[in-house]
């Protein structure tokens, strides 16, 4: 989140939430600004500044008004979702959303590590943010001009990997029909992030930690090192001391990464992070010029009672089903959120979710289900046809595609269906 400016007006208007909203910012205050704007005082904002409008009004709304503009619309100056709304579109995409005091620490502490070269260790669950906070280092040292490259090193063989990161010459192995330079010097200047580091094979753990080392890099096919200036960011999500003690990871290497650990929860346990993460959800995957959703306090008050084993990744799956679902309402209730698990079209003749102490049915999950399954049924009365099905339905076979698209997209299981 960048930091807020804001006169004494709308700071009194609009308190306590300006002054909330200011303390979060001014905790990842990064030189960029965005104005905070009172509706009815219309307050002037500097041409091509970042700013939000913010009214006081019975319904709650979020409208975008250009790029990095927006105005919001509030009933609740305490509430969590106005809160989580601003903070959201005062965040630059890509940028680490929180609200979690111990978030803001990390984030904090990451800030004060970008502005040296010591290698850096995140680790934490899938999912979490990982590749986030390493490009917001990136993004806050001195190398923030240089480029930034990301590696995934259990995405590929061992003897690929090692000619990605080092580079190769021409004729070095079969298939090498030019050279290629390797990520270690595409990041050269800049920052190279090792992401899923405790899935790179032993063998060439002895080669990074060289590189590490000696700071240059051998191609392969070449005797003559190459110079490289390059600062190393990894990423686990196993505990590399487990890994170190059971010989699938050099001690050497673990120590050389480890300068300066830095860890992320999983997303349960980071509560306040997650009403913000699904507003800004809702702001990068709503369509170009529709309306944006407000998100209801009976939806937030879902999120944050699930247990999120999918952490962030399934949190944008839940929001862009949400999106779907709410198809254009204004607002996302409890009845448009559907979580990982029950994202699936149960078949036509299983009986409906049954509420039981052990497992109470959502409302959500019922209303998706049974839309589901009416279509379904319909489109299997009618042989397939989505045109008789349309018709039986009362829709135009555009919406009935939409609605299966919609589906699929979301996750759910639908068969397909016939002109």
């Amino acid at each position: 989140m960048d930091g807020l400016e804001f006169d004494a007006a709308t700071a009194r208007i609009h308190a306590p939430l300006v002054q909330r909203a200011a303390a979060i910012g001014a905790a990842l205050a990064s030189g960029e600004t965005v104005a905070l704007l009172d509706g009815a005082l219309r307050n002037p904002a500097r041409p091509q500044a970042a700013a939000i409008t913010l009214n006081r009004a019975t319904t709650p709304a979020i409208r975008r008004e250009g790029a990095r503009r927006f105005a919001i619309d509030y009933a609740d100056a305490t509430g969590e979702a106005a809160l989580a709304a601003l903070i959201a579109c005062a965040t630059r995409p890509g940028a680490p959303i929180a609200a979690d005091p111990e978030s803001l620490s990390v984030l904090a502490l990451a800030e004060r590590l970008a502005a040296t070269d010591i290698p850096v260790l995140i680790n934490g669950p899938t999912g979490t943010g990982k590749e986030v906070l390493s490009r917001f280092i990136h993004e806050r040292s001195a190398r923030a001009n240089g480029p930034f490259v990301a590696v995934n090193c259990a995405a590929m063989p061992e003897a690929m990997l090692e000619a990605l990161l080092f580079g190769h010459q021409k004729g070095a192995f079969t298939g090498a029909t030019g050279a290629s330079e390797g990520f270690f010097r595409a990041a050269d200047g800049g920052t190279l992030l090792l992401d899923e580091i405790a899935e790179m094979p032993v063998g060439l753990q002895a080669k990074l930690l060289r590189a590490l080392q000696e700071g240059e890099v051998v191609p392969i096919g070449s005797t003559q090192p190459i110079k490289v200036d390059v600062r190393i960011i990894a990423c686990a999500n196993r505990d590399l001391p487990t890994e170190v003690a059971e010989g699938r990871f050099r001690a050497d290497l673990y120590y050389r990464l480890n300068v300066f650990p830095l860890a992320l929860r999983p997303l349960r346990e980071r509560a306040d992070d997650i009403a913000p993460l699904a507003f800004a959800l809702v702001l990068r995957h709503a369509a170009p010029g529709a309306a944006l959703p407000w998100i209801a306090d009976g939806a937030l008050a879902m999120l944050k009672a699930h247990g999120w084993p999918g952490n962030v990744r399934e949190l944008e799956n839940v929001m862009r089903r949400a999106l779907l679902l709410s198809n254009g309402a204004g607002r996302i209730g409890p009845e448009h959120i559907v979580f990982d698990g029950a994202a699936r079209l149960v078949g036509r003749d299983a009986p409906a979710p049954a509420a039981t102490p052990a497992a109470p049915a959502k409302l959500s999950n019922i209303v998706q289900m049974s839309e589901a399954r009416a279509i379904m049924e319909t489109l299997a009365a009618c042989n397939g046809s989505r045109i008789a099905a349309a018709r039986q339905l009362g829709i135009s076979e555009r919406t009935l595609r939409y609605r299966l698209a919609s589906f699929r997209e979301a996750g759910l299981a639908v068969a397909g269906a016939r002109r």
